[in-house]
């Protein structure tokens, strides 16, 4: 079900209201990819307080500004987000960093300094979305699975 900044899970009660806005309007979108109410919400939030700590001032009061999410916004849909829900995250060396990207995603979601906060976000990643952590060396070659199905 699509929320607005009256209408939205309980689990959203206590972020500050801005993290709560960019995480409703996030939430509504992944609605429209496919994803359920029981993993849009925790994927959502997640992504949200994450905006929020990386995003500058100007970029915050911009989005403040914006116009509340409501319930019928229309969304583009992502033609391949059914398929990368529930695709395992993989931890891959290219182009002198970490990337973590679902599996069969032409770009990464994250790119890290060091391999294990690489590893470390493709935990959440993959627990939000049930699915296994596929680990890979530098050199490209399987190094292990973390499978963090429930």
């Amino acid at each position: 079900m699509p929320w607005n900044v009256r209408d939205y899970p309980a689990s959203m009660k206590n972020l500050d209201p801005l993290v709560r806005k960019k995480a409703i309007d996030i939430a509504n979108a992944l609605l429209a990819d496919g994803y359920s109410d029981d993993r849009a919400i925790p994927i959502a939030t997640s992504q949200a307080e994450k905006w929020y700590e990386n995003a500058d001032e100007e970029e915050k009061k911009a989005f403040q500004k914006e116009k509340n999410p409501q319930k019928h916004d229309a969304h583009q849909t992502n033609k391949n987000a059914k398929k990368l829900m529930d695709a395992d995250v993989e931890v891959v060396y290219e182009e002198d960093q970490w990337q973590v990207r679902s599996k069969g995603a032409k770009r990464a979601s994250d790119h890290f300094d060091k391999k294990a906060e690489a590893i470390a976000r493709a935990k959440e990643i993959a627990e939000n979305k049930e699915s296994v952590v596929n680990v890979y060396k530098k050199d490209g070659d399987h190094q292990k699975d973390i499978d963090l199905r429930e």
